[in-house]
């Protein structure tokens, strides 16, 4: 979805955390018409370009740490 539509972006940390955790955990994500596509993620990539990435990217980690979730460096997934 282009960035210049309404909901594009989920702006809410606390949302953004819960479906990716949701997209890792049930291989699946939320479409912006609120539907669920399956895939099968091997990483997640966070925009670097806004203010409270960093933030964003450690909520991330307690989100996944909380659920269990492994984290490794990518070098472990593509090498």
């Amino acid at each position: 979805v282009a960035r210049i539509k309404p909901g594009a972006m989920i702006t809410d940390e606390n949302e953004a955390v819960k479906r990716t955790v949701e997209m890792i955990k049930n291989k699946r994500v939320k479409t912006i018409n609120g539907n669920y596509i399956s895939i099968n993620p091997q990483s997640v990539c966070v925009h670097g370009d806004s203010e409270k990435a960093l933030l964003f990217v450690e909520k991330i980690r307690a989100g996944f740490e909380e659920q269990g979730i492994e984290i490794c460096p990518i070098k472990d997934i593509i090498g």
